[in-house]
């Protein structure tokens, strides 16, 4: 059976992918990784997007209307269903994930850490971002964040494993797309990626680079504008896909993890899977 990991890079814009990660067009361009086209959900808001991006469920469904609806979700979502087929599962994200898939309220001092065999998320690592606002980002360091994962990778052996970071999502609301500043925190994150890519695949892992949604210039989302909505998706693995003029549906990750790790798809889960 196979093993995957789903990194999100919060708030990334489809020309900023394509333009500025040198590293995943590297892997392109050599074949081994496959870039498509990635439309969130609306509202093209961050929590209304992680909420389907794992229960495969639009956000008037799920009630997830902006990042006030926090709460713990009641539908089948990736990590529960991995759960109950006997999968180990892992987390390395913001504190909303934890409220929507694992508990809620978020309690700083139990849940930043926690490893759980019968909890949803089997391995947890959890920030919260707390003081955030456009002077003080309050965002841990990438590279942090994806030795973490690694950890939970080697020491636990999950099969099924969640990575979120909103390095990028906080610049572009601080100042927006068009700068400097955010050709030179794409090049950095796309930098830090790349070495851990490498690593988690020789470790035999699946991985999907992608993020929630898109950013405008001002470093709005939320909206139905394209460039609010639309991210890329960079796949790495042995799967057939789509042609690469395809526009990848955000409620379709869901049940194309769940069909990679081999675990049975929840009927609510409705989107068809992309890779085959």
């Amino acid at each position: 059976m196979a093993k995957l990991l789903l990194i999100i890079l919060d708030g990334v814009p489809y020309a900023n992918f394509r333009r500025l990660f040198g590293n995943l067009e590297g892997w392109v361009a050599q074949g081994a990784a496959r870039v498509w086209r990635h439309r969130s959900v609306l509202p093209s808001t961050s929590a209304s997007c992680y909420a389907s991006l794992h229960t495969g469920l639009p956000p008037q469904v799920t009630q997830v209307w902006g990042n006030e609806a926090v709460r713990r979700l009641d539908h089948p979502d990736i990590f529960s269903e991995c759960r109950q087929a006997g999968r180990k599962t892992g987390a390395v994200a913001h504190s909303f994930w934890s409220e929507f898939f694992n508990r809620a309220p978020f309690d700083a001092v139990r849940d930043l850490e926690y490893d759980e065999a019968d909890g949803p998320i089997t391995h947890g690592r959890f920030h919260t971002m707390q003081g955030y606002n456009l002077i003080n980002q309050a965002t841990p360091a990438d590279h942090d964040l994806f030795a973490t994962l690694t950890r939970l990778c080697e020491r636990f052996g999950i099969d099924y494993g969640m990575l979120h970071t909103c390095t990028l999502d906080s610049m572009g609301h601080r100042f927006g797309h068009d700068c400097r500043e955010m050709d030179h925190a794409c090049y950095a994150l796309d930098a830090q990626l790349a070495p851990f890519v490498q690593r988690w695949r020789a470790a035999g892992y699946e991985v999907i680079v992608t993020a929630d949604h898109g950013q405008d210039m001002r470093g709005h989302h939320g909206g139905a504008a394209d460039v609010q909505r639309d991210t890329a998706l960079y796949y790495f693995g042995p799967a057939e896909g789509p042609p690469p003029d395809a526009v990848i549906g955000q409620m379709a990750l869901a049940p194309t993890i769940l069909t990679r790790l081999g675990v049975p798809v929840p009927a609510s889960m409705g989107a068809p899977p992309f890779l085959r």
